[in-house]
């Protein structure tokens, strides 16, 4: 719970990666997809540090290309390349292949997942099997979570209510606090907290909120037939002007420009 996330070190790896991850299916759209689904997280909700403005940029990028194809507009959906020349889905340069594309791209936002990589549960058995410290940020943080099947099999049936543009939310239950996490974890493990295993207080990381929120306040929720499934009532911004920014934003990512941040919080507004 210690350790600062690499995007907030390397910025640009975090905004080519993410986003491009988001743009490449400009290609993909073309010939294979009926639907892109884009797994987002809790913290793009009032993000305070770049992997949440990221994850918010693609739930943007996400909205911006279900319009552009409902429009009737695919040929401006603008391909975000790994190696600009090489990765064109218009080789001909016609645009014939942005006809009829009828791809919809939704995003599904959820919490952490137990046992996924960069969870942290396994770092706090790692931490009580060398006799602790266990690290715990604050002793208010709180977090929600889910397991990986929860997560797999209510991202795949979000899937299937799709119409396209949509940012379907995942109900997660209460949030568990992490403190009693690892506290209790400790008990399941054998041991007493705070005398055979210490938990040491670390401080938030910078960026890091004690809460996370699944909506922004001016979403709300529409339901769906599944209770644990919701869609956020989509915010809405101008398209192209965001495609813009956005064309900016990774140019700036692949010159390494010192004012990438201030490109994000530019576009990401909370």
């Amino acid at each position: 719970m210690s350790t600062p996330k690499p995007d907030e070190f390397n910025v640009y790896d975090d905004i080519k990666n993410k986003l491009i991850a988001k743009g490449v299916p400009a290609e993909e759209i073309a010939y294979i997809h009926d639907a892109k689904t884009d797994v987002s997280t809790d913290k793009a909700v009032n993000p305070t540090n770049i992997m949440g403005a990221s994850k918010r940029l693609c739930e943007m990028i996400i909205q911006s290309f279900d319009a552009k194809i409902k429009s009737g507009k695919a040929a401006e959906i603008p391909q975000l390349f790994t190696h600009a020349g090489i990765e064109n889905a218009d080789k001909n340069g016609s645009g014939s292949v942005f006809k009829n594309i009828k791809t919809e791209f939704v995003a599904v936002r959820f919490g952490n997942v137990l046992g996924s990589n960069g969870s942290v549960i396994p770092l706090f058995k790692k931490q009580i099997e060398n006799g602790g410290p266990v690290t715990v940020t604050h002793p208010d943080i709180i977090r929600y979570f889910m397991t990986i099947p929860e997560a797999v099999s209510l991202v795949m049936l979000a899937g299937t209510y799709a119409k396209g543009g949509e940012i379907f939310v995942l109900d997660m239950g209460s949030p568990v606090k992490i403190d009693t996490l690892a506290r209790n974890l400790i008990r399941l493990s054998g041991f007493k907290p705070d005398v055979d295993i210490k938990i040491e207080y670390t401080g938030l990381r910078p960026g890091e909120k004690l809460y996370e929120e699944k909506l922004m306040a001016e979403e709300g929720l529409k339901r769906t037939e599944n209770k644990l499934i919701h869609i956020g009532c989509p915010i809405s911004f101008d398209n192209d002007e965001f495609l813009e920014d956005l064309d900016r934003l990774m140019n700036a990512a692949y010159s390494n420009k010192d004012n990438i941040r201030e490109l994000v919080e530019k576009i990401v507004v909370t």
